[in-house]
C-alpha cells in the first residue's frame, strides 16, 4: 500500500513556486537590461555603414578580401560552411576586429535555399561579394555535377535571395578562363567567351580523355559553371536595377603582407591546388618534389603561360568595384597584371623565395589546361582606377613563405 506524505507535495509545489519566481526575476532583469530587445546593429542599416555578406570568406580570397572590407570600416559578415575555408581566418579576423557590430560568422551552406533566405532576413545586407565555390581544375574533370552545384546552383540562390529582400549590389568572382583560350593575347573584357557549344563539347571530351587519353585538351566543368553563373546574373540584370560587376581574374598568388592571413588548403586537394602551395609543400618536404604538367605547349619554353595576380591586390580590386557599382548598370573587369610568366620561370622565382633546390618533375599535361592566358588590365585601370602594385613574382611568392613557414599547421598552428 502506498503512503501518501503530504510534506513531500509541499516541498515539491515549493520548488516549482521558486524556479517561477527566479524565472521571473531573470525576465525582470533582462527588461531593464539597455541591449533587450534591441535588434543586432547586423539586423538594421545603419547611416554611414555600409553592411557586405562576404561569402566564402574563410577561404583564401574571402579572408583577405574581408580583412580589407573591416580595415575599411565595412560591417562584414561572412557565410562559409568550411568544406574549403578555415575556421582559424575566421578567429584572426574576430581577434583583429572585436568591437560589436563589425564582424560575424555564419556557419551556412550556400546551397540550401530556406537557410540562405533566413539569413537574408534576419540581416540587413548592402551588397554581397560572393567568393564561395570550389575551384580546383582536376578535381572538377573528376566530379562535374559538384561543380555545377557549388558554382551555378549556388549563385542562383545567393541571386534570389538578394533579389527577394532588396539587396542590390553584387559584387561577383569570377575567373578569367571563361574565355576558353582565346586565339590572340592578351585578353580583353572584348574577347569572346567560349560559346555554349565549345561547353557541351567539353563535357563531353572530359570523359572521352579519361577513357582514351585523348591529346585534345577540354575546358574544364569549373569554368564552365562560372561561365553559366555569369549567365545567370547578366540575364537577370537585364530587368533589375541591381548593381553588378563580374570580376574575372587570373592565377592568384601571395597573402596578407603583415602575416595575418595566409593559404592553408585541405591536405587532401594537394595534387589539385595552386602551383605555388606545391612550390611550398615541395620546399618544406611535405611532398618529394614539384609535378609540373605540361611541356609541350607552344610557348617559349614549353610549359603554360600565366598571369600572376598578388592577393592584395585581387582584393584591392573587389573593394573598388564595390565603391564604383551603380544601380542598373554592369561592370565587367579583366583582374590581372597584363603579364605572363611561364611556369617554369615561376618555379625558379619560387626557388629563390624559398631558398630550396626544389626537386621537379615533369609529366603529362593535364586535362583542362590552356597554353597561354594573360591580361590586357586597360579597362580596369581607366574606369576603376586599379592597377597590379605587387607585380614582382618573387616577392609575393616570399610574403606567402613567409606565412607558410611560421603556420607549418595551417591554421592549427603558429
Amino acid at each position: 500500500m502506498e503512503y501518501h506524505d503530504p510534506k513531500r507535495k509541499s516541498n515539491f509545489v515549493g520548488k516549482i513556486l521558486m524556479a517561477a519566481a527566479l524565472t521571473a526575476v531573470c525576465i525582470i532583469m533582462l527588461k531593464q537590461s539597455p541591449t533587450f530587445g534591441t535588434p543586432s546593429q547586423f539586423s538594421r542599416h545603419e547611416e554611414g555603414v555600409t553592411h557586405v555578406l562576404v561569402t566564402g570568406g574563410a577561404g583564401y580570397i574571402g579572408s583577405h578580401a574581408a580583412l580589407r572590407l573591416l580595415k575599411e570600416s565595412y560591417r562584414v559578415t561572412i557565410v562559409d560552411n568550411l568544406s574549403r575555408g578555415n575556421i582559424g581566418a575566421v578567429k584572426v579576423l574576430q581577434e583583429l576586429f572585436p568591437e560589436p557590430g563589425r564582424l560575424q560568422f555564419i556557419y551556412a551552406d550556400l546551397g540550401d535555399a530556406k537557410v540562405v533566405n533566413k539569413i537574408f532576413s534576419e540581416n540587413a545586407f548592402d551588397a554581397v561579394i560572393h567568393f564561395a565555390a570550389v575551384a580546383y581544375v582536376g578535381e572538377s574533370t573528376l566530379d562535374p555535377l559538384k561543380y555545377y552545384h557549388n558554382i551555378t546552383s549556388n549563385t542562383l540562390v545567393v541571386l534570389e535571395a538578394m533579389a527577394a529582400h532588396g539587396v542590390n549590389t553584387l559584387i561577383y568572382s569570377s575567373t578569367c578562363a571563361t574565355y576558353g583560350e582565346p586565339e590572340k593575347m592578351p585578353i580583353t573584357e572584348e574577347t569572346p567567351q567560349a560559346s555554349k557549344l565549345g561547353f557541351m563539347r567539353s563535357y563531353f571530351l572530359n570523359f572521352l580523355f579519361e577513357a582514351n587519353k585523348l591529346k585534345d585538351q577540354p575546358l574544364s566543368t569549373c569554368f564552365q559553371a562560372k561561365k553559366m553563373a555569369e549567365d545567370i546574373i547578366l540575364d537577370f540584370s537585364k530587368n533589375s536595377d541591381m548593381a553588378v560587376m563580374i570580376l574575372r581574374y587570373f592565377n592568384v598568388i601571395g597573402s596578407d603582407p603583415e602575416g595575418r592571413l595566409g593559404e592553408a588548403p585541405r591536405p587532401e586537394l594537394r595534387e589539385h591546388g595552386r602551383i605555388s602551395g606545391a612550390c611550398f609543400d615541395a620546399a618544406r618536404g611535405i611532398m618529394p618534389g614539384l609535378k609540373v604538367k605540361g611541356t609541350d605547349y607552344n610557348t617559349h619554353d614549353g610549359t603554360c603561360i600565366r598571369d600572376y595576380i598578388d592577393v592584395t591586390d585581387l582584393v584591392d580590386a573587389h573593394v573598388k568595384a564595390l565603391q564604383k557599382a551603380q544601380p542598373s548598370k554592369v561592370g565587367i573587369y579583366n583582374v590581372g597584371t597584363g603579364k605572363g610568366r611561364s611556369v617554369k620561370e615561376f618555379v625558379e622565382a619560387c626557388k629563390k623565395a624559398t631558398g630550396v633546390d626544389i626537386k621537379v618533375d615533369y609529366l603529362p599535361r593535364r586535362p583542362g589546361d590552356y597554353a597561354e592566358v594573360f591580361s590586357d588590365p586597360t579597362k580596369i585601370r581607366r574606369e576603376l582606377n586599379w592597377t597590379a602594385q605587387h607585380t614582382d613574382l618573387e616577392e609575393s611568392l616570399k610574403t606567402a613563405w613567409r606565412w607558410q613557414k611560421a603556420h607549418r599547421d595551417g591554421y592549427g598552428a603558429s
